[in-house]
């Protein structure tokens, strides 16, 4: 007989409606991950009981561990489903939403506070037109290296789903937008609009609402030192205080 593995998913038929949980038996294939069983579960919606259902909804996009869509809970862990092996995965495997997000439809979760708050420390690099401006300044590798590392951010919501300190209840604006912000301050055009950022990153819900748990570096799907990020952040922030105090 052939192999199947079980998979238990979290389903919510709209954002007002109650969860339920419902299991789906699909044929093991060698090297198949989560997005892989979704899609055969959507070819064939039909659950263990034999009962044909509706499709399970989930976000992808890239397959490929860099738009950040398919973020979901995975035994429990928050982490990028398209890079999760099942032949790396307990069974039966158990598929949940992000729960720091508000639940659009099965496993699929609205994800606009993350650009709201983006939108808030200003995570862009204001440009005079769009003529060619020549080479930039030039920079030392370590510092080129510090802001790829940033650079990677993809908004997935892995830190913000592992934070304590970033729920429904809490205007924290999490650890990626803070660390977005450091990466466009240390742009050579960025830093022009520094004192903007740090405004944004230290008003209500900024820096300061981070209670240093470390999560969020444990779970990024790309390394980003974000609890790096973090501290430099504050210092930042540290030294704009004084530079208002001394203003007035």
């Amino acid at each position: 007989m052939a192999e199947k593995v079980l998979f238990q998913i979290k389903r919510q038929r709209d954002r007002t409606s109650d969860s339920y949980w419902e299991e789906f038996e699909i044929p093991y294939r060698p090297n198949m991950n989560v997005i892989t069983a979704l899609m055969d579960i959507q070819k064939n919606p039909v659950n263990r009981q034999g009962k044909k259902v509706a499709p399970v909804a989930w976000d992808s996009n890239c397959l490929e561990e860099v738009c950040g869509a398919c973020t979901m809970l995975v035994n429990g862990m928050v982490r990028q489903s398209c890079a999760a092996l099942i032949d790396q995965l307990e069974r039966p495997v158990k598929l949940e939403p992000m729960t720091k997000f508000p639940v659009v439809r099965d496993l699929v979760v609205d994800r606009a506070r993350i650009f709201v708050d983006f939108k808030r420390v200003r995570a862009w690099i204001p440009i005079d037109g769009t003529y060619n401006l020549g080479p930039g300044p030039r920079m030392s590798k370590e510092e080129a290296d510090v802001r790829y590392s940033l650079s990677r951010c993809m908004a997935c919501g892995c830190c913000m789903e592992a934070c304590p300190n970033y729920n429904e209840h809490s205007s924290f604006i999490g650890p990626a937008a803070i660390s977005q912000a450091l990466l466009f301050n240390l742009h050579p055009t960025g830093a022009l609009n520094q004192d903007e950022r740090i405004a944004a990153v230290v008003s209500e819900g900024g820096v300061q609402c981070c209670g240093n748990a470390q999560n969020c570096v444990e779970v990024c799907p790309k390394e980003i030192p974000l609890t790096s990020s973090i501290g430099y952040i504050g210092r930042q922030a540290t030294a704009y205080m004084f530079r208002r105090w001394f203003r007035r």
